[in-house]
Parts: structure tokens; C-alpha cells; sequence
């Protein structure tokens, strides 16, 4: 635009001002001639300024949500955690308790052990307790839980204060065993291989007609001077006949999953 054109249109809308100014009428016609064509911004200003201070405050509170979150699921985990450890000093508990009612019940002078270790491999074989030595526990020791005969201590750990079980389930525990209410006497032991579930053992050398039932209790006869007479050793579940002699299946009463407390027997109390 040319310079003279511009100062003319600066002079023309000068005047325009100063005309529309002398007048209120005038004044307030273009006032509101802007307000009315500003006031669909202003309120569509005002509802986005609302939907953000809204969204502001949405977003604050969900923030305090989460947080609120955090602490809850923390606290959870906590009383989680509490609950496990207080299961597990409940079941102590019974464990212990159980332990003394047996010492109390017993007529044999034992040392209470809990098994500490035991090997995959020779899972049905062998456990490691935590009473050795210093307890005077030697080999050749009868270990019995609340339920009947574990097994024998085969080994010592002098430094550790430790010693090795030789479980009823292994084949090389043999034990001189009877039937409950029969003239049946045998050997009992463990049978190699048996690893699914609570192994069953093998009661051998008994008479051709074996008049067994599915039920009856096996005890210790006491011959061989290692384990004491009349610990239950668990109950007939089958019986099978040959034509020499017949053997019969039985159940442990021990659960050696889980032996849990057991008892080394140092002796016997006349």
C-alpha cells in the first residue's frame, strides 16, 4: 500500500473512533456488538477452563487413589506374611506339644530330634536330624515318632552335633516284626525303588497259609537287641502266597513324607 493510502485510511478510521466516541449510544452499540460476537468464545473458554479444573482434580484424586493403593496392597502383603509365620509357630507348637505328651507317655528314655536334612536321592533312605553326640546318641539307636518305628541311627557327625537315620524304608532296615493277633512272625524292610508316594513295605518269611487280613497291626518282636518290643510298624494291607512262604504288603504308620518330631531311644526304664 502506497504511504499517502495508508495515512488516509489511519485518518478515516481515527474518525470513525472519535465519531462512534461522541456518542454513548454509539459506545455501547459497539460494545455490545463485541460482546455478543465474543461471547460464544467466552463461554466456550469458560467450559474447557471447567473441564480442566475438573480433570485437574480427577487426576489429583486418582493419584491419591494409587497411593491409597500402594499402602493397602502393601499392608496386605504384610498380614500376609504375618499369617504364614504365625501358621507355621502354630504348627511348631502342636509339634512341640505333641513331643512332650510322648516323652511323658513313654517308657523309654529318648532325645527329641527334628529332621534337618534330606537328600532327593535317597529320599526314602536316609534323614539327618539335629541331636548327635553331645545328646549321647551313638549307632545302632532305635528312632521312633508318635506314630511308630522311623528307623536306626547309622551314622554320627561328632563336630556338627548331627546325626544320619536309616529309614524303615530302605531295604537295608530289617527288623524283626509280628502279626497282631496271629502266630505270624517275619522280617520287615523296605522295598528298593518303591518312590511313588508313602512306599510300602515288605513283611517276608512268613508260613505258606498265612492266615492274614487286610488291617492287622505289625509290631517289633524285639529280637536282635536294636529295636525294643511292641513298636507299631504299621498295618497288612495285602498278602501274597508262594509255594515256600508268603509275604505280605504293609502300610507304614509313620508318614515319612514328613516324619516331623522324632525320638532317638537311649534306653529302655525297667
Amino acid at each position: 500500500m502506497k504511504p499517502l493510502n495508508l495515512i488516509a485510511l489511519l485518518f478515516f478510521l481515527g474518525g470513525s473512533v472519535w465519531a462512534f466516541t461522541r456518542s454513548d449510544r454509539a459506545v455501547r452499540e459497539v460494545q455490545d456488538g463485541y460482546f455478543a460476537a465474543m461471547s460464544p468464545f467466552l463461554r466456550s473458554g469458560s467450559k474447557l477452563e471447567s473441564k480442566a479444573h475438573a480433570f485437574r482434580q480427577e487426576t489429583r484424586h486418582s493419584k491419591e487413589l494409587e497411593v491409597e493403593l500402594t499402602a493397602v496392597r502393601s499392608s496386605l502383603g504384610r498380614l500376609a506374611m504375618i499369617e504364614s509365620r504365625f501358621r507355621e509357630l502354630e504348627h511348631e507348637n502342636e509339634r512341640l506339644r505333641h513331643a512332650l505328651d510322648y516323652k511323658k507317655a513313654t517308657h523309654f528314655n529318648v532325645v527329641a530330634a527334628q529332621v534337618i536334612r534330606r537328600q532327593p536321592t535317597t529320599w526314602w533312605q536316609t534323614v539327618d536330624i539335629d541331636a548327635g553326640e553331645e545328646s549321647g546318641i551313638g549307632t545302632q539307636l532305635a528312632v521312633l515318632s508318635n506314630e511308630g518305628l522311623v528307623g536306626k541311627i547309622d551314622r554320627i557327625y561328632k563336630e556338627q552335633n548331627r546325626s544320619s537315620v536309616l529309614l524303615l524304608t530302605d531295604e537295608k532296615c530289617q527288623v524283626s516284626a509280628k502279626v497282631e493277633g496271629s502266630p505270624e512272625v517275619g522280617i520287615l524292610s523296605g522295598q528298593r525303588g518303591r518312590f511313588d508316594g508313602n512306599p510300602l513295605l515288605r513283611l517276608r518269611f512268613l508260613s505258606t497259609d498265612a492266615a492274614l487280613h487286610q488291617g492287622q497291626k505289625v509290631f517289633t518282636t524285639g529280637r536282635g537287641g536294636i529295636f525294643q518290643p511292641n513298636i507299631l510298624l504299621g498295618t497288612i494291607d495285602s498278602v501274597e502266597k508262594g509255594a515256600l512262604d508268603s509275604e505280605a504288603l504293609v502300610r507304614p504308620a509313620v508318614n515319612f513324607a514328613d516324619p516331623g518330631t522324632v525320638f532317638v531311644v537311649l534306653s529302655a526304664d525297667p
